[in-house]
């Protein structure tokens, strides 16, 4: 009876450490809740003090608490470290909110995050300030960019989408409110395409116009027709496109100036006119000329760019650029309209200048983390904005059979807009998957 018992714990205890070690890699969430984050807490509990000494993050303490230990408590000084205020556990890492002491500052602890990250043996450290004096540190247990899962509560809302996860296991949201316009930029088979489904996934559930410019023969965007409000395939559409829309920017410019108000926003909601979000697939195509012909075209397409750039964030119209180089190279106007794009989603590249592209103007230290994006790791790039600010994030993989079910459940939410009607796409009945061929401008009426 004895062996038998002595066998039935050993197969037991096995099978508990197999069942472990599985979890580990094909679980890990629930590899962290049962074992990773205790352990990590237990250690960082128990070498904080130690910890932030040797990384330098203590200070002296003030004349009157160095009297008191002194005198009162009979103790030796010692160097104060940040207080903890708040721990915290999630299911991908740890949160410890640390309130600073006088002569530390956020950027002392940012410094130090790699230090932080092996001394408590976590995945990384993020450091994030909440306010004057707090910082938050985001431990993340394991890569949570191997398997992007996003969170439960990410949904699109106001004119946020969730389109990626950050490394620090939570969502990147592609916010216009704050950057009205982007650039994404990226290498054959990087994840633009797939970051560009998310996004177009995330905007066809809100209330807005979502207008498509894909001069690849409308092969990307020509299968979310039935959510478009309006496609064109062709760098002379585009040109034509791009004037309507600068004509409907100088009207909405009239609207605010009749109600007093600098921002659609600040618009009674029976008045605010419909926001705009211009999804540009490939912006080279819409730069590069093959004869002098088409230079007068070209000219036309850039100034409206610019024009849209500058100044359509008051009136609600919103640019999405995408494309795989944006540099001089393109020629007369491409640096001017790429200083005007305060998002910035750079993708695997192939050579660091175009990591500088998007990067150096806006995050300089970011430029490294792009260019060195395994060629395995498709969806993986580093987000930026004008802040200074970057993250490494990662975008879920979404079939496109999926973005284009959600495009035909919410077709109903296509606005009237009488001046896209001549470059609404067309949607046959009963709307098989839509392709190139059945994407037409329909015909202006008097």
């Amino acid at each position: 009876m004895s062996d038998l018992t002595m066998w039935l714990e050993a197969t037991g205890a096995l099978a508990g450490a197999g069942g472990l070690g599985y979890a580990k890699v094909r679980a890990p969430r629930v590899y962290w809740s049962l074992v990773g984050m205790p352990v990590t807490w237990g250690r960082f509990l128990l070498s904080y003090r130690s910890t932030m000494d040797v990384c330098g993050l203590t200070v002296h303490p003030s004349g009157l608490r160095a009297f008191m230990t002194r005198s009162v408590a009979r103790r030796e000084v010692q160097p104060v470290p940040p207080k903890i205020r708040r721990v915290r556990g999630t299911s991908t890492g740890l949160r410890v909110t640390l309130r600073l002491p006088a002569g530390l500052e956020p950027a002392d602890v940012m410094a130090s995050s790699e230090r932080l990250r092996h001394a408590w043996g976590v995945h990384s450290v993020t450091v994030v300030e909440t306010k004057p004096g707090f910082v938050e540190l985001r431990m993340t247990g394991y890569d949570v960019l191997r398997r992007v899962r996003m969170p439960r509560k990410a949904r699109p809302h106001d004119m946020a989408v969730p389109v990626a996860v950050r490394e620090d296991g939570t969502a990147f949201e592609r916010d216009y409110r704050k950057a009205p316009m982007a650039l994404t930029l990226g290498a054959n088979h990087s994840g633009k395409s797939m970051y560009q489904r998310n996004l177009i996934k995330g905007l066809a559930q809100l209330p807005v116009a979502l207008v498509g410019v894909d001069c690849k023969r409308g092969v990307e965007q020509s299968a979310f027709a039935p959510r478009l409000s309006a496609l064109v395939t062709t760098p002379d559409d585009a040109a034509s496109l791009l004037g309507v829309l600068v004509a409907e920017m100088e009207n909405r410019f009239d609207l605010l100036s009749r109600h007093g108000v600098s921002d659609v926003w600040e618009l009674p909601d029976k008045v605010r006119p419909v926001p705009v979000v211009v999804l540009v697939d490939e912006v080279a195509e819409l730069f590069l000329i093959s004869s002098k012909k088409d230079e007068e075209r070209r000219e036309r397409i850039v100034t409206a760019l610019i024009r849209l750039a500058q100044m359509a964030r008051a009136i609600g119209i919103y640019l999405e650029i995408c494309g795989q180089r944006f540099g001089s190279d393109l020629g007369k106007g491409a640096t001017m309209l790429r200083a005007q794009l305060t998002g910035r989603v750079v993708h695997r590249v192939n050579d660091k200048q175009t990591a500088e592209m998007g990067l150096a103007d806006v995050a300089p230290d970011a430029v490294p983390a792009a260019s060195l994006i395994p060629m395995n790791r498709p969806g993986t790039a580093v987000a930026a904005d004008s802040s200074g600010g970057w993250s490494k994030i990662r975008t879920p993989e979404t079939s496109r059979d999926e973005v284009v079910a959600i495009c035909r459940e919410f077709a109903h939410l296509v606005p009237d807009l009488p001046f896209l009607d001549p470059f609404r796409p067309y949607v046959s009945a009963p709307a098989p998957v839509v392709g190139p061929s059945l994407v037409k401008p329909r015909p202006v009426t008097e």
